[in-house]
């Protein structure tokens, strides 16, 4: 407002109301601000206090969840750790028990190569000279036999 339109309301107020009037109404109108005044301020208090008591609340809440998360989190560490660990130690066992498995027929194979390279190191005339077959009972040695071979 400007200070013309707050003096034409002036002049309003002392036509309507009178002179004798005109300072009861003001000390009610001032009366009736500090009562708003103070009703406002109670209210932004009261909430306020209300406000702060729900925050409270919140952070508490929300700590605790935070530490109930943070436990959770660590047994699923721990419990990671242990299976991870034992699962480690399987693989190596197993890993071991193929080498040692591996191994093992290695040296058979070796083994039995050097048997078969053994016999064919030995001399041909070492050999046993091979036997004649047996003549079939009832038959005389030196005859042949009904397949066309000599007995």
């Amino acid at each position: 407002m400007s200070g013309q339109e707050i003096f034409v309301i002036i002049i309003v107020a002392l036509l309507l109301f009178g002179a004798d009037k005109l300072p009861e109404i003001a000390r009610g109108l001032a009366k009736g601000m500090r009562d708003f005044k103070k009703a406002t301020d109670d209210l932004k208090r009261e909430f306020e206090e209300s406000t702060s008591d729900l925050r409270r609340d919140l952070t508490e809440v929300s700590g605790s969840i935070s530490s109930d998360v943070q436990d959770i989190t660590n047994n699923i560490r721990t419990n990671v750790n242990e299976v991870s660990g034992d699962l480690r130690q399987e693989i190596h066992n197993f890993k071991s028990d193929v080498q040692g498995n591996v191994d093992e027929v290695k040296e058979n194979i070796d083994k039995q190569i050097a048997d078969i390279n053994d016999v064919n190191k030995e001399p041909q005339g070492q050999a046993e000279p091979a036997k004649e077959p047996e003549p079939a009972p009832g038959q005389p040695a030196g005859t042949e036999t009904p397949s066309g071979t000599a007995s």
